[in-house]
């Protein structure tokens, strides 16, 4: 995920491991699936923006094969280490203030990535002209004002001090500049960026074990951030942990909306 002056979520906070792991146990399957039918396939040229992780790059570098190549671009690369190897190359690159790093991309795709660049418009711009004609782009990203809830059945005290510590947490991020409703207004960003063929769907996971590891990351990460606004204390934060390691709250996660178009 890219990270740019003011991020909540830094990659290098050991949290981020753990956030990596449940973002690829929840929307690997998603976007894989996404993937294929977009056919990605031997002797492919892809670009992952803002990997973060190494699960999407390791994927596209079995499909594309010796033959293809995957550009794997973030802020901070330190997690991308495993995966630097041909046909991955990784290289540091902050898609919303420079130019694309090459052209000619048959595949562009970025996960959880643009909520979080402040110039969006610029970034979604240098995808698009990263691409062949005829190239596709894949962009997927959260819409935590369409579902803003950890907890969807609050249903007493544990689920109410947990929605109440999420609402602390978008706040965190919209004073980042964190576009808190970015998701659903993908179909349209990619049509006005003059893509063809778009279509867009939604992914809300309400319930898994990986939804627990991710909220329970999540939290830890941003708790000294929480408590230094005043948006909670240790006290509260100490029983949040307590009651996700209790296995009594169903959590969810914001819907992941995925959008898809190709190049004219």
């Amino acid at each position: 995920m890219t990270r740019t002056d003011g991020y909540l979520l830094d990659n290098r906070q050991s949290e981020a491991a753990e956030r990596f792991n449940a973002f690829a146990d929840l929307f690997d399957p998603t976007t894989f699936r996404h993937l294929a039918a977009l056919g990605v396939g031997p002797g492919w040229r892809c670009w992952e923006v803002g990997a973060g992780g190494t699960s999407v790059v390791s994927w596209l570098a079995k499909k594309v094969g010796p033959t293809g190549k995957v550009l794997a671009t973030d802020i901070d690369t330190s997690r991308l280490a495993a995966a630097a190897r041909p046909p991955v190359e990784v290289r540091v690159h902050d898609v919303g203030a420079q130019k694309p790093p090459a052209e000619g991309f048959d595949l562009v795709h970025a996960r959880l990535v643009l909520v979080h660049v402040p110039d969006r418009e610029r970034a979604l711009a240098s995808m698009v002209r990263a691409l062949r004609p005829g190239g596709r782009l894949l962009v997927e990203d959260a819409d935590p004002a369409l579902q803003p809830l950890v907890c969807p059945d609050e249903s007493g005290p544990e689920q109410q001090l947990a929605n109440r510590l999420r609402h602390g947490f978008r706040t965190l991020l919209a004073q980042r500049g964190a576009d808190l409703s970015y998701g659903r207004r993908l179909p349209r960003l990619l049509r006005e960026a003059g893509l063809r063929r778009v279509e867009a769907d939604a992914y809300f996971p309400l319930a898994s074990p990986a939804c627990v590891a991710l909220e329970s990351a999540t939290i830890r990460q941003i708790r000294a951030q929480l408590v230094t606004a005043g948006l909670a204390t240790d006290e509260e934060i100490d029983r949040h942990l307590a009651n996700i390691a209790s296995g009594s709250m169903d959590l969810a996660t914001a819907p992941m909306i995925s959008a898809w178009g190709r190049k004219g």
